[in-house]
């Protein structure tokens, strides 16, 4: 606060405020908000978790298994169905805003971006989800914006954490647009009505890709797997829970079964006090 000069930003408040109306296991919990000696001086408490999801896939020896990308997705998809539930965009979800505790337990953080929605929807700023996770209508300028997009970035995310890398790593977006036609084929009106009529569908030269690729992607996973990644990319929070890939072999493991990685945050503490890392994320 020491460099504001107008009060706490607009987005900081909208950030606290829809903290403070959030309580959920699988939503980051703001616990209070305290100002310190002087009024620029604000800190939030929040619950604590030992490491997040991005450090970890970096960092890990072996990739999770199937069973507890399995754990985490449901966490993930819990907490989103009741972000959605309560007329709320989260609008940047990745790996590095997941967090998890020593227990296990999967938690959506950072709602810097995130805004509460009604009926009529109202068109909101286009800049927004990271590059890598940003749903194709965000790339080609729509006005409004549905909890679709963050369903399109849990299916990016999970299917980052079965195949141990970042499923769509665009370098811009043109990039990002070009691999997603790769991987799920060049969209039309048949497939996805409204399509032409986006702001910016007409600017792009997009490639003559019939194909959806998931299949050649991933081919160990199952149908039902298969299913849910191509569900993610449209369907809400509550359908996706229900998939058949949760009820399979292998099953979900519990959160308590989950990893903790005690040597992993002894070596984050480490990096921390030798300097910031140079590592950047998009």
């Amino acid at each position: 606060m020491d460099k504001e000069k107008d009060g706490i930003p607009i987005s900081s408040l909208r950030e606290i405020t829809l903290l403070l109306r959030l309580r959920h296991p699988n939503i980051v919990e703001l616990k209070e908000v305290v100002v310190g000696n002087h009024l620029e001086s604000i800190f939030l408490v929040m619950g604590y978790c030992e490491q997040d999801l991005a450090s970890l896939l970096e960092n890990m020896p072996t990739p999770f298994s199937e069973a507890q990308v399995k754990c985490i997705t449901l966490q993930v998809l819990r907490g989103l169905q009741y972000l959605h539930r309560n007329f709320i965009i989260h609008r940047d979800l990745k790996v590095s805003n997941l967090l998890m505790t020593d227990k296990g337990c999967v938690k959506t953080a950072d709602f810097g971006l995130a805004r509460a929605y009604g009926v009529p929807v109202k068109p909101m700023t286009p800049k927004v989800v990271t590059l890598w996770y940003r749903a194709p209508e965000l790339l080609l300028g729509t006005p409004t914006q549905t909890t679709s997009i963050d369903m399109w970035a849990v299916g990016c995310i999970l299917a980052e954490l079965l195949a141990h890398k970042p499923l769509l790593p665009g370098s811009s977006e043109i990039h990002q647009i070009d691999l997603i036609v790769q991987l799920l084929g060049t969209p039309s009106e048949n497939i996805w009505p409204g399509f032409s009529k986006l702001p910016l569908a007409g600017q792009y030269s997009l490639r003559k890709q019939p194909y959806n690729n998931l299949k050649h992607k991933f081919p160990w996973l199952s149908e039902a797997g298969l299913r849910l990644l191509n569900f993610l990319f449209m369907a809400t929070a509550g359908d996706c829970l229900e998939s058949s890939y949760f009820k399979e072999k292998p099953l979900p493991c519990e959160p308590e079964l989950m990893p903790t990685f005690p040597h992993h945050r002894n070596k984050r503490a480490t990096s921390a006090a030798e300097g910031p890392s140079k590592r950047i994320r998009p």
